[in-house]
This record gives C-alpha cells, structure tokens and sequence, in this order.
C-alpha cells in the first residue's frame, strides 16, 4: 500500500464511520426519550402523512363519541320530562275516573276539575321548560321541538349521520301534543285529533268525565310512543359509541404500529451503534498514525 501524507483514505473511512455510528446512536435516543420511531419528516415522510391521517382520525372519532353521549344526554333529558306527563296524565286518568262516578255530585266535580286543571297547568309547564343546553325541547311550536331532523347529532369521524328524521313536539294548547313525520320507521305520521282536544278536557260533569278519560288514553298512548321512539334512539346511539370506540381502538393501534418506536430494537440499536463509535474511534487512531510512518523513511 502506498504511504501518502496528503490524503489519508483510511482516517477519511474510519471518520466517516464513526459519523454514522453516532448518527445512529443519536436516533436511537431520540426514538427511546420520545417513543417514537417517527420524529420528524425525514425520519419517514410516507410514514408521517400516513400517521397524522390516523391521529386525525382517531381525535374526530373520540369526539364523535363524545357528541353521541350528548346526544344521549338530550334524549334522557326529554324522556325525563315524558316521564313525569305520563305520572300525570295517569293522575288525571284516575280523577276522570273518579268523577264519572254516581256518587259524586257536580259540586264535588267541580273540586276534581280544579285539580285537572292544575296538572294540565304541569304540562303545559313541562313543555314549555324542558330545555337542554338552553335548547327546547319540547315546545310543541315546531320551531324548536325534539327534532331529530333539525337536531343533526354527528356521530361520525368525518361526515354527519342523522340519527333519525321524526318531529316530536309537545304542550298543551292550541298544537296540543303535536306530532308531525316519522320516516325512520320508529313511529310513522300518527293522527292526534282526540289529544289534540286534552287542552279542553273537563270532569264537571258526568259526560264530560267519561269523554276524558278516552282522549287521556289516546294521550297517553301518544307519550308512549314518543318514549318509545326515544328509547330507541337512544339504543341506536349507545350503539354508535361502542361502534365508534371500536374504530378508534383499531385506527389508534394502526397509527401506533406506524408511528411508535420499538423499545427493543431501539435498545439494540443504540449497543450497536455505541460499539461501532468506540471500534470507529479506535480505527480512526490507528489510521491518523499511519503517515507518521513516513517520518521513519526520513531518518
């Protein structure tokens, strides 16, 4: 081999070699104090992209999660207040029951009506106070009902997923208990006309008694159904989360694979790399002490 002192190829190799050992051994740390394998771009361009997609992913479908839970929070919220008009049309039931009675007089009915017209008042208020998030909800105008069109609950990572397309809206008055469509199959467009006539039901007199206690039935049919529907649309929903919370199980674990570091490879790596810096260095020694040789041929 011939002795040069202006170029030295074997300290050139041995520098260039302990460079990418510690080029490695700084990875290897890199990816063992963050835990990641993919820190910055250049460490895996593909992988990145592909990698904030998934993250992406995965934070769209936690918070549809969480907007599925809302939604459940609202329908809890209006089958509470259904709940309590079912306790109270059954009250009213009973006294319509009670003046229908021949025993009683229309004075004595008269006391029953005043009490019928207090829970009537109880409806009414309900209908008109039920609100989530200061979102009423059973209104019965139309204009802000449980509206499970115009109440879009996003469920999905990426696109909104209606949960149904019914109207329920409910009061006491001039739109007493209105219903209006139905096309998820839940409950279809139901006529209402004997509810309809519960703003004016009256147990003053024995006729008047017998003829409410059919229209608080068909009322409380009609609570019934709306419950129902309810009910199912909260099935629905929880169903959604288990669903979604599946999804991103499965997209997080996709995104870990891709971008997560592997402890024990990066372990190994980073041994390795240290041997190769100490045995590069060693090697870099012995190769800048080669040119000294020449300083022998002198003498």
């Amino acid at each position: 081999m011939a002795l040069r002192i202006n170029y030295n190829q074997a300290s050139s190799q041995a520098q260039r070699g302990v460079s990418g050992a510690q080029n490695s051994f700084f990875s290897a740390i890199s990816q063992l104090s963050s835990g990641l394998r993919i820190n910055r771009a250049a460490d895996d361009s593909a992988g990145l992209a592909v990698s904030e997609k998934l993250k992406n992913q995965v934070r769209g479908l936690n918070q549809a999660q969480r907007n599925a839970q809302d939604a459940i929070s609202l329908l809890q919220t209006a089958e509470g207040a259904l709940n309590e008009v079912h306790s109270i049309l059954g009250r009213m039931r009973e006294l319509a029951v009670q003046s229908a009675n021949d025993t009683l007089t229309n004075s004595d009915r008269a006391h029953i009506q005043n009490e019928v017209n207090s829970l009537l008042s109880e409806v009414d208020r309900i209908g008109s106070s039920t609100q989530f998030n200061s979102i009423q909800l059973l209104n019965g105008d139309g204009s802000g009902p449980l509206n499970l069109a115009g109440f879009t609950f996003h469920v999905g990572a990426n696109t909104d997923v209606p949960t149904a397309s019914n109207e329920i809206a409910f009061t006491i008055g001039d739109s007493a208990l209105g219903y209006s469509g139905g096309t998820n199959g839940v409950i279809n467009s139901t006529s209402l006309a004997g509810v309809n006539a519960l703003a004016t039901t009256g147990v003053a007199t024995q006729t008047d008694a017998n003829a409410a206690i059919a229209t608080i039935d068909t009322a409380v049919e009609a609570v019934s159904g709306y419950r129902g529907a309810i009910g199912a649309m909260q099935n629905r929903l929880e169903s959604a989360i288990n669903s979604i919370g599946v999804a991103a199980e499965n997209t997080g674990a996709a995104n870990s694979r891709i971008r997560d570091a592997d402890v024990a490879q990066a372990v190994s790596e980073m041994i390795r790399s240290q041997i190769l810096q100490q045995s590069s260095m060693a090697v870099l020694a012995q190769a800048n002490q080669a040119p000294q040789s020449v300083l022998q041929l002198l003498k």
